[in-house]
């Protein structure tokens, strides 16, 4: 049985590197933190009171579907906002990680493992995991990510500025609170291999933590 679980900044790199791993060792993957943006898009899409998100987010979570999380609509800034403030609330939490353990268990018996990717992976949901991975990256390089995931090429360089200091803002603050919450912040395990993505691409962050996993695999 093979557990990894990658912990990491937003548009550092983990969400890719857990995908290609999920398809190397044929193992199930699930980005948790596309649980709590699945939350957030319906608080936002129902126009839910905001003065009251610690109840309502855990009355969603408790009769969402997460079997599908696949949905670029997720992916917005705006749910990403809203994810990273739901996420400080820790009976929503207890919720989500009931459903992720769900995850791990089903996946662990049907299919000998599985790659989490997340916040708070190596630390709380998968403590034991044979893996762990904290992936990061300099806080620009993450920003310039994220405008390239955006596909915009029509952008004026003065526009292109204004949204890339905006993205660099939005992700401080989402990195301050996920540091700062009480409940499970992001931090690496102490047994996690930290890795900086700053100056490399999603193909050489594959073959260095490859070569990691293979390398204790097999001696």
């Amino acid at each position: 049985m093979i557990e990894i679980a990658i912990d990491g900044t937003s548009a550092s790199g983990k969400g890719t590197l857990a995908k290609k791993l999920s398809q190397k060792y044929a193992i199930p993957h699930l980005d948790t933190g596309l649980m709590y943006r699945k939350v957030a898009s319906e608080i936002l899409k129902n126009k839910i009171d905001h003065n009251n998100l610690s109840e309502l987010s855990c009355q969603i979570a408790k009769v969402s579907s997460f079997e599908n999380l696949q949905n670029e609509e997720l992916r917005t800034e705006k749910i990403a906002q809203m994810a990273s403030k739901i996420a400080v609330y820790p009976v929503l939490r207890n919720i989500l990680n009931l459903k992720q353990k769900e995850f791990i268990v089903k996946s662990n018996e049907q299919f000998g493992g599985c790659v989490l990717d997340g916040r708070d992976i190596g630390t709380k949901i998968l403590a034991n995991a044979n893996f762990k991975f904290f992936i990061d990256a300099s806080i620009e390089i993450r920003a310039k990510r994220r405008l390239l995931e955006k596909n915009i090429s029509f952008l004026h360089e003065n526009d292109e500025k204004c949204m890339l200091q905006s993205l660099i803002e939005n992700m401080v603050e989402r990195d301050n609170i996920d540091r700062s919450r009480a409940d499970s912040p992001m931090v690496p395990a102490k047994d996690a291999y930290v890795i900086d993505t700053t100056s490399m691409n999603a193909e050489k962050l594959l073959s260095i933590v490859t070569e990691l996993i293979e390398g204790n695999l097999y001696t």
